[in-house]
């Protein structure tokens, strides 16, 4: 049996395994098909994302890997980052702790009102590191859907592509967003936002997310958003982003970083069994 945790991030939710000691644990063994197994809501325990906590070297406290509920491997996950960044907090005691991901060094803080908030580091604007299958203005990309189309694109460890609205709730935003997913422009597909400005400083947005489908929030997915609301002049370096699940606050640095602020929560504790999940 192997414990685990169950976390959100505004509701978007994470089964995370601490694998940083395999002398106790024992090998974990973690596969595509058991990642997909975790992740099933009606078979499984059910998650956006099957997080394994892993030792690291220095210049951080953990590697974090993150694995969609198809079995692919994330680059970044913000809200996931958040939920780690508490746990590590709880088991040190310091109010000030750094993630590795495969994007890089995450450090991370708590704010005096409880929230954590990630450094996810400078977006990718150029169209080879998002990425795109040819060369294209990132801030317009050539994408039309119909109903909505002229989106910008960006990496933050993960390729997201936003498209902006004039009323999230006029869209049928889950059914554009798949098939947006798959366009020929994305070779490694990406995650599909649609943001509506409400204010230089407010967006509403929906997130159909790569290999997960809707979720209730993305921080990636939020940060993306800011980078290319602030691009095409749509927005100021701050803004507050509503989501399904609810509020992030976002800070696009001048030097390049963004910052993301929001709850993390733990739901509850189990254990894993490969065997009564019918995965070997």
């Amino acid at each position: 049996m192997i414990p685990f945790r169950k976390m959100h991030g505004l509701g978007n939710d994470f089964v995370v395994v601490d694998a940083r000691k395999p002398e106790t644990l024992g090998p974990l063994g973690v596969s595509p098909a058991r990642a997909a197994a975790v992740a099933d809501r009606h078979r499984g325990i059910g998650c956006d994302q099957f997080i394994v906590l892993e030792p690291t070297g220095p210049g951080a406290d953990v590697f974090m890997r993150i694995l969609n509920p198809d079995g692919s491997e994330a680059g970044a996950c913000g809200n996931a980052t958040r939920c780690v960044a508490q746990l590590l907090m709880a088991e040190t005691g310091r109010e000030q702790v750094t993630v590795r991901t495969l994007r890089g060094e995450l450090p991370c803080e708590r704010l005096p009102d409880g929230t954590i908030r990630a450094d996810m580091g400078p977006p990718s604007l150029d169209w080879r590191d998002v990425p795109l299958a040819r060369a294209v203005d990132t801030a317009h990309v050539p994408i039309d859907l119909g109903p909505v189309s002229d989106p910008a694109a960006c990496s933050m460890g993960n390729p997201h592509l936003t498209f902006f609205v004039g009323d999230l709730d006029r869209i049928d935003w889950p059914a554009l967003g798949r098939a947006a997913e798959h366009h020929p422009l994305l070779p490694e597909r990406a995650n599909i936002g649609f943001a509506q400005v409400i204010d230089t400083d407010h967006i509403r947005l929906g997130l159909w997310e790569r290999g997960a489908g809707v979720t209730l929030a993305c921080g990636s997915g939020a940060c993306a958003t800011l980078v290319n609301a602030h691009r095409r002049g749509l927005c100021g370096r701050r803004a507050r982003i509503d989501l399904p699940g609810g509020t992030l606050q976002l800070e696009w640095r001048l030097d390049g970083h963004v910052l993301m602020a929001g709850p993390a929560t733990t739901s509850f504790l189990g254990a894993l069994d490969w065997a009564a999940l019918g995965v070997a």
